[in-house]
């Protein structure tokens, strides 16, 4: 696989959505794209821009240093992170607030 062009599709999609998003106040933090290819094709392979695979911040509250508002699955690990636990089963039970 051209190491290359896997760069610059990365570039493309990432871009591509970091300019939807902020449009509408949302910063794409980071994210994950799995590539995979047929022939000499290459292919998207797995989910993309989930919050699965990507974090997603709120732009007003986005300050170096801190964790933002975020609409993706960080908030558990930070909220994880405060309880002590060790990342061995079993996991903290989570209580609705």
């Amino acid at each position: 696989m051209d190491r290359r062009a896997l760069k610059d599709k990365s570039l493309a999609l990432y871009n591509y959505a970091h300019e939807l998003l902020k449009k509408e106040g949302i910063l794409l933090a980071d994210t994950k794209f799995e590539f995979g290819s047929i022939g000499s094709e290459i292919i998207l392979i797995d989910e993309c821009l989930t919050p699965d695979s990507s974090r997603f911040w709120e732009i007003e509250s986005y300050e170096i240093g801190t964790s933002p508002k975020s609409f993706d699955k960080q908030f558990i690990r930070d909220y994880l992170n405060t309880t002590g636990w060790d990342k061995q089963p079993p996991a903290p039970e989570f209580r609705k607030m």
